[in-house]
């Protein structure tokens, strides 16, 4: 029998600390950097990070199956299972900014049930747990109460991406809302979880890139899905938004679908 969530919410937070050293040991180092087959860089700190996870999950939780990015599948997903992303933003990693992150999810039967958000260059650490709510580097935190589209403030990841697939929609989005910023990855999920902004529009990410962040999200209070408003899943597409309220997660919605 498992644990509590809130001992495995600890637990979660141990391992991702500890494997935050693995990356920023190579971090603004020369690193050498490979190619995978669908072109996306890899690096040696994104591998020994998720193995350095990997052990010590199956340490803490034998039996879960682990899904990770660059390691695939462990076990079986059907149960309890981990979802990580050793490095969030590998090309963010690679430039030397310091936004790039490591995502951890814990699943059962699907569903999910803690989101971990890991900022290492910044040290800080977003974790939210099914009905425990969600925390910064152990200090509660929120959402916001933003309902109207034109009172929030808007970041669209991949934003040159976008304007390839759908030059249409990153017009509409580059009009709406109160204030507007680019950018990638992960971290404005979490800004939106711990209050910060209010939305987040992604157009092509893998379910080791998103179901993390559902945990988190709805933990602090936000909501989190595809751009058709169901929940995620494995099977998404990959094309999220994040938002606040649910008022302003259908305002978004509608921009979208345009």
């Amino acid at each position: 029998m498992s644990p509590p969530i809130e001992k495995i919410g600890e637990i979660a937070e141990r391992i991702a600390r500890e494997a935050s050293a693995i990356p920023m040991s190579h971090f603004r180092a020369p690193l050498d950097i490979d190619a995978k087959a669908d072109e996306s860089p890899v690096t040696v700190a994104d591998r020994e990070t998720e193995a350095f996870i990997r052990d010590a999950l199956q340490s803490a939780f034998p039996g879960h199956g682990i899904f990770g990015e660059e390691y695939g599948i462990s076990g079986s997903l059907d149960g309890e299972t981990w979802i990580i992303d050793p490095i969030d933003g590998t090309r963010t990693f690679i430039t030397g900014s310091p936004l790039f992150g490591m995502l951890m999810g814990y699943l059962v039967g699907g569903r999910p049930k803690i989101g971990l958000v890991r900022m290492p260059a910044l040290d800080e650490t977003y974790i939210g747990l099914e009905g425990q709510g969600a925390t910064l580097n152990g200090a509660r935190i929120r959402c916001r109460d933003t309902r109207e589209l034109g009172e929030a403030m808007i970041y669209v990841n991949e934003a040159e991406r976008l304007q390839s697939m759908n030059p249409d929609l990153f017009g509409r989005l580059c009009r709406i809302g109160h204030t507007r910023r680019m950018a990638y990855d992960c971290y404005p999920h979490a800004l939106v979880a711990s209050g910060q902004i209010d939305a987040v529009v992604d157009c092509r990410l893998e379910p080791y890139d998103f179901l993390p962040l559902v945990g988190l999200i709805k933990a602090s209070g936000g909501v989190i899905t595809d751009w058709e408003g169901n929940d995620l899943t494995m099977k998404s597409d990959g094309k999220v938004v994040t938002a606040t309220t649910p008022e302003l997660l259908q305002a978004m919605l509608d921009v979208v679908n345009g």
